[in-house]
């Protein structure tokens, strides 16, 4: 994923966030609104961690896959979908409605 990814969609990213780097509070998270270099300089503050370590440890994180919760895009959503298929029970079809995952022995 790219940073302007999580600028845009800041907030919806806070549950990643906290999950990364579980110090950050969300009213700060608030504050900060997106800006890289705050969020880096907050990030030191708050682990008590070097700048450059929160930048490498940052690029590692935009490394992964943007949440499939965050962006609504049916490229992106299949695509996530299809990543999903390795925890998907043998027999059931991971883009069939989730609804019905784990439920083959109540048939």
């Amino acid at each position: 994923m790219k940073w302007h990814h999580v600028q845009a969609n800041w907030s919806a990213f806070y549950e990643a966030i906290a999950d990364k780097w579980p110090e950050v509070d969300e009213a700060d998270l608030d504050e900060i609104d997106g800006d890289q270099r705050a969020f880096i300089a907050y990030l030191a503050e708050a682990t008590g961690q070097e700048p450059a370590e929160i930048r490498e440890e940052l690029r590692e994180w935009l490394r992964g896959e943007i949440p499939s919760d965050i962006v609504m895009d049916p490229i992106h959503d299949n695509h996530s979908i299809a990543l999903s298929s390795k925890y998907v029970n043998e027999g059931e079809d991971e883009y069939d409605d989730d609804a019905h995952f784990g439920d083959d022995q109540d048939d």
